[in-house]
């Protein structure tokens, strides 16, 4: 099979020949019919010390089943996250990070609205936005932002906003229901929110704690670190909350079933729409890197052996 690697910090990239792994327990071989491409593990590229394994979400059909896995079989379609090699025609999935793909969908329709939709229906959980509320969204148009935009809308938020680094994307923004686009350069980002979801951190955590209202939440959850100055918090009142999916997949089993639930009933009745920015193959995951490095996505970036 093929499978794309790396050697050293930074790449490049490049695809190899490799055996066809084989599922040890609890394990599923899936072939690949989509990979998701996430800034998270392009970073990891970037900066990493030592090279990863270029894994993360697939979507395919289970070739194989291991010992002990009871809740799929050869020929299922299914989609998760693989922690070990992603980027190949095969992959291996732990079954408890499996999730079934429903009759009507396909492997990219898996690929753009599960893990990135879970991301973003968690941090809004997190956030507890009330009805008629406002939200900002940060990576407004990201693969989970884009998602976020939706579902805000969908749970009865009063105002929604996504906030993006290039003015390019804003027509992309409002196209999801968004009541405006605004850029990080920008003095103000308008009225006060009661909610900001933020994938981006670093500096921008401190412009997005000055968006708050007074007693308003910021969810954070991307890659990107960053600080936040305890004063900044103290007045208004204003609360931080992290969010991690993982943690929710491995002791919240049964929350991380019932959103993906949700997420495939908003999907069947059209609330929810997943988009994708570009599907490469897999020889090009460079290509597709570049666009995640330079935030020039519209939506979610797939590789599609």
């Amino acid at each position: 099979m093929r499978r794309v690697r790396y050697e050293s910090t930074g790449g490049p990239l490049f695809v190899e020949e490799a055996p066809v792994p084989e599922p040890g327990p609890g394990e599923l071989l899936v072939r690949c019919a989509a990979i998701g491409v996430t800034l998270p593990v392009v970073r990891k590229v970037t900066e990493a010390a030592e090279p990863i394994m270029l894994g993360g979400e697939i979507a395919g059909e289970v070739v194989a089943a291991g010992e002990g896995v009871t809740r799929f079989r050869p020929g299922d379609r299914v989609t998760g996250m693989c922690f070990g090699h992603g980027y190949a025609d095969f992959a291996l999935l732990h079954e408890a990070m499996t999730s079934p793909i429903p009759d009507g969908a396909d492997a990219v329709d898996a690929i753009a609205l599960v893990r990135s939709g879970l991301v973003a229906y968690g941090a809004l959980e997190a956030a507890r936005p009330a009805p008629g509320e406002a939200v900002l969204v940060t990576a407004a148009a990201s693969g989970i932002g884009h998602l976020a935009l939706q579902l805000a809308r969908a749970r009865g938020a009063g105002r929604v906003v996504g906030a993006v680094s290039d003015p390019g994307k804003a027509d992309f923004v409002r196209s999801l229901g968004a009541d405006d686009c605004v850029q990080y350069a920008d003095g103000s980002w308008g009225d006060p929110f009661d909610c900001v979801l933020d994938a981006v951190g670093g500096d921008l955590l401190t412009p997005a704690l000055a968006a708050l209202a007074p007693h308003g939440r910021l969810v954070a959850y991307s890659s990107g670190g960053g600080t936040i100055q305890a004063y900044d918090l103290l007045v208004g009142a204003k609360s931080v909350i992290g969010f991690q999916m993982a943690l929710i997949a491995r002791d919240r089993p049964d929350l991380y079933e019932q959103w993906r639930q949700e997420l495939w009933r908003l999907f069947a009745e059209g609330t929810l729409k997943p988009a994708v920015h570009a599907e490469f193959a897999l020889q090009d995951a460079a290509k597709a890197h570049e666009v995640i490095e330079a935030r020039a996505n519209l939506g979610k970036v797939v590789l599609r052996p």
